[in-house]
């Protein structure tokens, strides 16, 4: 069972994606920004990570306005501080020795510090040394295939993810996850567009090498700090090792 796309449905379930759409277009504008910084270039056809940054925004109807500000941000201009802002990974355990790598963007180390690091500690977690539970995560891409869009044979859809170069793919519902070493992210996704797949979106995420089962106790209490760290304003993604069942989800859904 796919853990990233079940995480997102039981966050859409819940309401949480668009009852917080001014702060998840936060989160994307730091997104475009960095990328727009690290790439050098803001323009997407130049600048990859750039545009599946701006892919991402635009799926989710940000303002082109918002999306303009923040590469003029990463450019530097008008007096802009993007130099201030900056990526950074905290680490750390939930509940049930559930692993966590929790990804960042900020312009104050020391207030998001702070903030994982209560967060962690009121809800039943452990923050972790640098370099204590990374070691169990590895760098993929993922592209996302939606087939409400677009009525495909899920298991041809694999067979030509396959033939792209994915290495692994997940089918659940009408999602399919297709995970590609990261470097080959761009030349898979261009194969998979090509080949008329409906392609709803293209990553960077932290897989986890092998993953856990707690008891359903500490299990939905290391959801919900995982819940309560995405909440916070300067984390981008918090990814984790715990194994998300149909069973699990329902449960923390209806909890």
């Amino acid at each position: 069972m796919s853990g990233h796309s079940k995480w997102h449905s039981i966050r859409r379930t819940k309401g949480v994606l668009d009852q917080r759409r001014g702060q998840l277009f936060t989160k994307l504008a730091r997104d475009i920004t960095i990328a727009t910084r690290e790439g050098g270039s803001g323009d997407p056809e130049a600048n990859f990570r750039l545009r599946l940054a701006v892919d991402k925004a635009r799926a989710a109807n940000m303002p082109m306005d918002n999306i303009q500000r923040a590469i003029d941000r990463g450019l530097g201009r008008g007096g802009s501080d993007a130099a201030a802002l900056e990526e950074i990974y905290y680490e750390g355990y939930a509940p049930g020795g559930v692993a966590l790598l929790i990804e960042a963007a900020t312009d104050n180390r020391n207030r998001t510090a702070s903030d994982v690091r209560a967060t962690m500690t009121k809800n039943g977690g452990s923050p972790g040394e640098p370099g204590s539970v990374s070691w169990m995560f590895e760098t993929r891409g993922l592209i996302t295939i939606d087939l409400s869009v677009k009525r495909l044979d899920p298991d041809e859809v694999m067979l030509i993810a396959i033939d792209a170069g994915a290495e692994d793919v997940q089918i659940e519902d009408d999602i399919v996850e297709v995970y590609t070493d990261f470097k080959q992210l761009a030349a898979v996704r261009q194969q998979l567009i090509a080949a008329g797949l409906p392609v709803a979106g293209a990553e960077k995420t932290m897989i986890a090498k092998t993953t856990v089962q707690p008891d359903t106790a500490d299990a939905l209490k290391a959801m919900r700090l995982i819940e309560k760290l995405e909440d916070l304003d300067d984390v981008q993604k918090v990814y984790s090792n715990l194994e998300i069942t149909s069973e699990l989800a329902e449960q923390f859904v209806s909890g």
